[in-house]
């Protein structure tokens, strides 16, 4: 094996999981996501070079977004994919321990993770992008901002304007909408 490819190999493929959560909540389909990171990993492989320093997470990430950002492009205005199935979603519930015998504490979790999922996919791009990375993945703000090209200012903002409007959206769902006089 060569040196690059041990780099390679000990740099980038830990965030591999990474580089798929982004790209499946900025694309909301899990085929493109996987195309997607496959084409950002032989990116990264071939300017491994250009990676300054050993944290290759948010280099690596920022590879992933431009590459979700060029496939939206070639693609705008095809239709958005719903994510996951319910089957799947239960499948992975019940792997992970988070489904017991109660029937209905389990539907309860299930359409909680819906209504969360539904007000993430529901975010403006900017936003879904940086709660996902803050949220999901635990970057820190200035690596965001690096992944991003955007001030740490931003990301600030764009963070708790997600935050706050994740909270209105939940509320929303599990209150109803406000009665009208």
């Amino acid at each position: 094996m060569s040196t690059a490819a041990r780099r390679f190999e000990a740099l980038v493929l830990p965030w591999l999981d990474a580089g798929y959560n982004l790209a499946r909540w900025l694309l909301h389909d899990d085929a493109a996501a996987e195309d997607v990171v496959q084409e950002a990993a032989l990116r990264a492989f071939r300017h491994l070079a250009g990676l300054r320093g050993e944290d290759a997470r948010p280099w690596f990430l920022k590879i992933v977004r431009n590459a979700c950002l060029a496939w939206i492009s070639e693609r705008r205005g095809g239709r958005e994919m719903t994510g996951w199935e319910d089957e799947e979603l239960e499948h992975l519930q019940v792997s992970a321990g988070q489904l017991g015998a109660d029937p209905a504490a389990a539907l309860d979790r299930t359409r909680l993770q819906q209504a969360i999922d539904q007000a993430i996919r529901e975010l403006p791009p900017a936003l879904r992008e940086v709660l996902v990375l803050r949220e999901l993945e635990g970057l820190e703000y200035a690596e965001i901002a690096s992944i991003a090209a955007i001030p740490v200012g931003t990301v600030m903002s764009r963070l708790s304007r997600a935050r706050e409007r994740l909270r209105t959206t939940l509320a929303l769902s599990r209150n109803g909408p406000a009665p009208t006089h």
